[in-house]
């Protein structure tokens, strides 16, 4: 009985009252500017982590990330157009000896008035936006850079990001797949009128693993598809009470392969969101309802297939997942910014397993500085 409380509080609160959180304040991005030409720039990022799961289930497993990112950029704006950008990306783990990852980073990055496209590395992962069955925000940490080619148009009352991201190119005669993701996410405003503001999103995110020059002929090719769509209501109050929302979705996957080895082969999910964002944090009630459904780079808990360490390939057709979230952010000091969450979810098909949780810590510092303007 008390589940199915539980499941009409949400349901009557989604239609009085974001589906995810603010995170403004960890993004990097760099654009050309009418005030910035013939000038080298000098862009630091940083970006520090705790994000501990204490979880017992058998979807998603429990365990702790805990260390800090950099990313020193030269950014050479080189017309107020055009920005050119050549930099590194190292992750050092805690309690783990060296640098855990170290990648390159250069981009190419062109905009004029409202449409923006970015060649190299991309304003990608949790930048693209969308919602967590579709993408874990887990990503930031452990795969937060992306490389292929992007579109970006940011109009008053829509919003497109295209993008394509090459994960693993293959040469001639290697022993494995090609490997590609790709997605489109939009927004677009119905109802905007400063108090009010009534929006449609939409979101597709596709993958494909295949290749003509490998040598794994046996293998067959693999494509896979998520898609989510619904509405998004928000009022904004302002003052102690900035707004109120609701962000719904409808979510999908399918499996295109032409051999179906997965355990599903098509499936849905319902996100249903609502909250409060005041000057003491935001909460936010989400409410998941998965009927076979498998995600591409989304959060292992609203899945349908398990890919725990101990429990991999255990499947339940049916997921319902009931959580309360809440977040404080704040910039501390110019270009440092507090972000502090605290996630807890109850399983309503495994009510035995109590309530579970996820808690975060970020602090962010990002800071631009001007090497030489060219006269």
């Amino acid at each position: 009985m008390k589940k199915y409380l539980l499941l009409i509080l949400i349901l009557l609160i989604s239609f009085y009252t974001k589906a995810q959180f603010n995170n403004e304040a960890i993004y990097n991005r760099i654009r050309p500017s009418d005030s910035l030409n013939k000038e080298l720039h000098f862009n630091f990022y940083n970006f520090n982590y705790v994000r501990n799961y204490e979880y017992s289930n058998n979807f998603h497993d429990g365990y702790t990330l805990y260390g800090t990112q950099l990313e020193p950029k030269l950014v050479y704006y080189a017309h107020p157009n055009l920005a050119i950008t050549a930099g590194a990306y190292l992750r050092k783990d805690f309690g783990n000896e060296g640098i855990y990852d170290a990648k390159p980073l250069f981009n190419l990055t062109y905009q004029k008035r409202n449409l923006t496209l970015v060649f190299g590395s991309l304003e990608g992962n949790i930048q693209h936006g969308y919602i967590e069955p579709l993408y874990d925000f887990e990503r930031k940490i452990t795969s937060p850079i992306e490389y292929g080619t992007q579109l970006l148009v940011e109009r008053e009352k829509f919003k497109l990001d295209s993008w394509i991201a090459w994960q693993k190119m293959i040469y001639k005669g290697d022993a494995t797949k090609e490997e590609i993701v790709g997605g489109v996410n939009t927004e677009t405003d119905l109802i905007n009128t400063g108090y009010w503001k009534l929006s449609i999103p939409a979101q597709i995110l596709a993958y494909h693993q295949g290749g003509q020059i490998d040598v794994l002929k046996s293998v067959s090719i693999s494509t896979l598809f998520n898609g989510a769509a619904g509405f998004k209501l928000h009022r904004f109050i302002g003052n102690n009470i900035k707004e109120v929302f609701t962000d719904n979705y409808l979510a999908i996957y399918k499996d295109f392969s032409p051999e179906k080895v997965r355990a599903y082969q098509g499936g849905f999910g319902l996100w249903l969101n609502a909250g409060v964002n005041t000057k003491w944090g935001s909460l936010v009630a989400s409410y998941w309802k998965g009927n076979n459904f498998i995600t591409i780079k989304g959060m292992p808990l609203y899945q349908s297939v398990s890919d725990n360490l101990y429990e991999k390939g255990f499947t339940q057709n049916s997921r319902n997942i009931l959580a309360i979230r809440y977040a404080y952010q704040k910039e501390l000091i110019p270009n440092l910014y507090l972000d502090v969450r605290f996630e807890p979810h109850v399983d309503l098909d495994n009510s035995d397993k109590n309530l579970q949780f996820n808690h975060s810590l970020f602090l962010t510092y990002k800071e631009n500085f001007r090497i030489f303007k060219k006269k």
